[in-house]
């Protein structure tokens, strides 16, 4: 087994590849949640008051493509971005930003089925009251997620949980390529590959505490913000 510094030692010695490490992981994450956020909850939302043919369908669909397998959608964004793909202009393979997109295909359904499920019981509880202030659809739904807005937040957190927890459509997507496309997922895949096991352990306990300190943020914002919204 090599004998390289454990994580707790290049933490506390400021190592700044480490860092690097974690501020790519943040970014990519939160960056792909913010797009799934901004798809998902009009999306979810739409779904939830809007009556369709097919529409028990679409749900069941959105439900089932929380479980995508992120090889596939790994393999699906590669193929897209490739030079020979119809993005392939663009020249995002092998990037941050191809991480991004392989993590939004990722999230968008989660954050979009729960917030319909979401919607959907508040719509059920306030019919009434919307439909006498004769809101149009797109009140309904703006007066909704605004009602719903500290819900959500279990909703974006899920989505940031599956985010910060990939590692097989980003390096598929990414490259693993060191100082440019290595997170914490995929660092903690690499060092298991080499064998430095508490290397990788120390990564993946650096790993749950970021993820641990982002929900305990967001939930004091959340409490407070029910605080102050009375």
């Amino acid at each position: 087994m090599p004998d390289g510094p454990s994580a707790l030692q290049l933490v506390l010695s400021g190592d700044p590849a480490l860092f690097a490490i974690v501020r790519l992981s943040l970014y990519v994450s939160l960056s792909a949640v913010a797009l799934a956020a901004l798809i998902g909850i009009p999306l979810g939302a739409w779904i939830a008051l809007t009556r369709f043919p097919g529409r028990q369908g679409i749900i069941v669909l959105l439900n089932a493509l929380m479980g995508l397998p992120p090889v596939v959608v790994g393999l699906a964004v590669y193929l897209a971005l490739s030079r020979s793909g119809p993005l392939g202009a663009f020249g995002l393979l092998f990037t941050a930003s191809a991480m991004i997109v392989a993590q939004t295909v990722l999230v968008t359904p989660i954050i979009a089925a729960l917030t319909r499920q979401t919607i959907e019981d508040l719509w059920l509880e306030y019919r009434d009251e919307l439909t006498a202030m004769n809101l149009g659809p797109l009140g309904r739904i703006m007066a909704l997620i605004w009602d719903a807005r500290f819900s959500l937040v279990t909703a974006l957190l899920a989505g940031f949980g599956r985010a910060a927890a990939e590692v097989g459509a980003i390096i598929i997507v990414g490259g693993n390529i060191e100082g440019f496309t290595r997170t914490m997922t995929t660092a903690i895949a690499l060092e298991t590959s080499k064998g430095d096991l508490p290397l990788a352990v120390g990564l993946g306990l650096v790993l749950i505490s970021i993820v641990i300190a982002v929900n305990a943020l967001a939930w004091s914002v959340r409490r407070a913000g029910e605080r102050l919204a009375g």
